[in-house]
């Protein structure tokens, strides 16, 4: 299987580069898997294809302001620093210790020394790591998250050039547990108001938490898609959570995932029966064609980039040719493409 396999031509134009207003009045792509029919709907239908029974499961993992923008202290040169994921080497204990990436990278060697807000917040580079990616041990005075709220900016992808008015939009309305460094995408369509219909509609909403690493936007480099490493990324599945998983399941009903990311948490912590397993750990999941799904019956997710994972990930759950060819529809009907872009539920 070749990554090629996955290329669509997408318009410039396409990519939305804004929230809209109303967060649920995206439009949707309905896929149904069994026929390969398509309908265009409006993301508040959504409600329709639930049922009583179902499971909603969605990630509420939380964006922290991941970018620093600061300079080295030796010579005032600018710098820029993105947070991927904290540091859990049993060395670095106590310590506030990122892998990072930083541009430009060569003025980030072992031991340089940065500044950001003024001194606020200072870092050393300890080492070189996977990628060049750098480690990274930051000292500061009060409370790291807190600092980072005030001197740090959203980590948006970079297909998104605008700059975001309200950092809020690029969060889910139910993100609670800080850590990612992207958004869960496809969770952006929901407000309070369309979950409190789904829940009146008789349909469960089971919380899961994924952090999101960057690696969701690094492309996949190998012409075979077999030879692709996943980078991993941080996951927690409360023992209540994973029981109402498990109980719609069993009584017949469907789980559905909000986003990639929600169905990369499930398939990677469900055993060969289907069943979930609380807990929490590390995943590399990798999930293309030929996958089998242990636990997934329904996907909402966006529209995702030409030869990237998460559309592998789709297509492994709804058929390649399927995608493809709605992905060629969406563009035909200008949806709106990526993480601020409009939605398509797989049925």
């Amino acid at each position: 299987m070749k990554t090629s396999d996955f290329y669509y031509e997408l318009p410039q134009e396409l990519i939305a580069q804004d929230p809209l207003e109303d967060r649920s009045s995206s439009r949707m792509l309905v896929l149904h898997r069994d026929t390969g029919e398509r309908e265009h709907r409006g993301f508040k239908d959504v409600t329709e294809y639930l049922r009583p029974g179902d499971c909603l499961v969605i990630n509420d993992t939380k964006v922290i302001p991941a970018r620093l923008f600061g300079e080295k202290e030796d010579t005032g040169a600018g710098i820029e620093v993105l947070l991927l994921k904290r540091c859990t080497r049993t060395e670095f204990a106590g310590e506030t210790v990122w892998e990072t990436l930083v541009k430009p990278g060569k003025k980030a060697r072992p031991g340089a020394r940065l500044s950001f807000g003024g001194g606020l917040l200072r870092g050393e580079v300890l080492e070189v790591v996977e990628e060049g990616n750098r480690l990274i041990r930051f000292t500061y005075q009060g409370i790291f998250e807190e600092l980072l709220d005030r001197l740090g900016q959203m980590p948006l992808p970079p297909y998104i050039t605008h700059e975001l008015k309200d950092k809020n939009r690029y969060q889910t309305v139910y993100a609670r547990h800080e850590g990612s460094a992207a958004a869960p995408t496809a969770g952006l369509h929901f407000t309070p108001e369309l979950l409190r219909a789904i829940e009146e509609k008789g349909v469960g909403i089971a919380h899961v938490t994924l952090h999101v690493g960057l690696g969701t936007f690094r492309p996949v480099k190998v012409e075979d898609v077999t030879q692709h490493h996943m980078h991993t990324e941080f996951y927690v599945i409360e023992e209540a959570e994973a029981w109402r998983i498990n109980e719609a399941k069993a009584a017949g009903g469907r789980v559905i995932c909000v986003g990639t990311t929600s169905c990369r948490t499930l398939e990677s912590a469900a055993d060969e029966e289907g069943i979930l397993h609380a807990g929490s750990g590390w995943t590399d999941i990798f999930i293309y064609p030929g996958y089998r799904f242990k636990l997934m019956d329904a996907l909402i997710t966006n529209f995702h980039l030409p030869e990237s994972t998460l559309l592998m990930l789709v297509s492994a759950f709804a058929g390649k040719e399927q995608v493809m060819a709605a992905y060629e529809e969406a563009v035909r009907e200008r949806y709106r493409f990526f993480s601020f872009g409009d939605a398509m539920l797989v049925v």
